[in-house]
């Protein structure tokens, strides 16, 4: 949808478990000298400013990024990924929030690339602006990236990460996205594709992870984070999930060492917790 601006929800809970996650698989990706592409199906405005604007209307990252940023017993992954998100920021004062085309030029070597894909007018400049110091090692396209990740499936290195963060507004969301991904393995059955979806009491979103798992992949991994319990009339978001196709094996354990923490700490309500599920390869 035209409509959605990821800026008012920019630190969120939602992203702090996206981030994280983002931040263990690019580590990954790095371990082996071989270059890679990112590809980000939904980009966004690549950075975001938690002083003044839209994140500042709603403030989700109070209840997200903040709560993180002053902790001294934070799990090895959790401090890899907090410490990504101050690098953007000068001082001990959290006042940026990288998105994860931030997060991934961070973490990109000079051999690797990304493949950005952002359809809301006002935000593509935006990310043209927040990349531009990576200059040739990033293309940005104007447009569908679910449409448009046809196009670079298999990408010229063999090795890719792919990230579908789209916004859900509209029930059509939940079938793209699957059939995404079928068309995905059909053309790169050995990506990585990371899929973010909200947690929600609307049918489609229940039936999602079911459907995920019904693709023919080798091995995933879904993981969920619930902040807190499901409001009684059925309204918002009380937590976020990642399914990650063809996870490194080294995934699961770091997030069961993590997990446990990052649900205490963001919780809202006894309501909060998560879940970890996966099938091996």
């Amino acid at each position: 949808m035209l409509s959605y601006r990821h800026a008012f929800h920019a630190g969120n809970h939602a992203d702090v478990l996206k981030h994280l996650v983002l931040v263990q698989l690019l580590r990954y990706f790095n371990l082996k000298d071989k270059p890679y592409w990112f590809i980000d199906t939904h980009a966004g405005a690549g950075a975001y400013s938690l002083t003044r604007g839209y994140a500042t209307q709603v403030a989700e990252y109070k209840d997200g990024i903040a709560r993180l940023w002053t902790r001294d017993d934070m799990p090895e992954a959790v401090q890899d990924y907090v410490g990504i998100v101050r690098s953007e920021n000068r001082d001990a004062a959290l006042r940026h929030y990288p998105g994860s085309p931030r997060i991934a030029l961070a973490l990109a070597r000079e051999s690797d690339r990304l493949r950005l894909f952002e359809l809301h007018s006002s935000d593509c400049p935006l990310l043209e602006r927040n990349l531009a110091e990576a200059g040739k090692r990033v293309l940005i396209q104007h447009g569908d990236g679910l449409a448009g990740l046809k196009a670079l499936l298999p990408p010229p290195p063999r090795r890719a990460l792919t990230l579908i963060d789209p916004s859900y507004e509209v029930k059509a969301d939940y079938q793209h996205v699957v059939q995404a991904l079928r068309d995905a393995l059909t053309r790169f059955p050995t990506g990585c594709y990371v899929l973010w979806y909200p947690l929600l009491s609307r049918i489609e979103a229940q039936k999602l992870p079911e459907r995920l798992r019904k693709l023919p992949a080798s091995g995933w991994l879904d993981v969920t984070l619930r902040v807190k319990a499901a409001s009684p009339d059925g309204i918002g978001m009380h937590g976020s999930g990642l399914f990650v196709i063809n996870p490194p094996y080294t995934l699961r354990a770091t997030l069961q060492s993590g997990m446990p923490w990052l649900a205490r700490v963001l919780a809202q309500d006894d309501g909060a917790g998560f879940t970890l599920d996966s099938l091996d390869t």
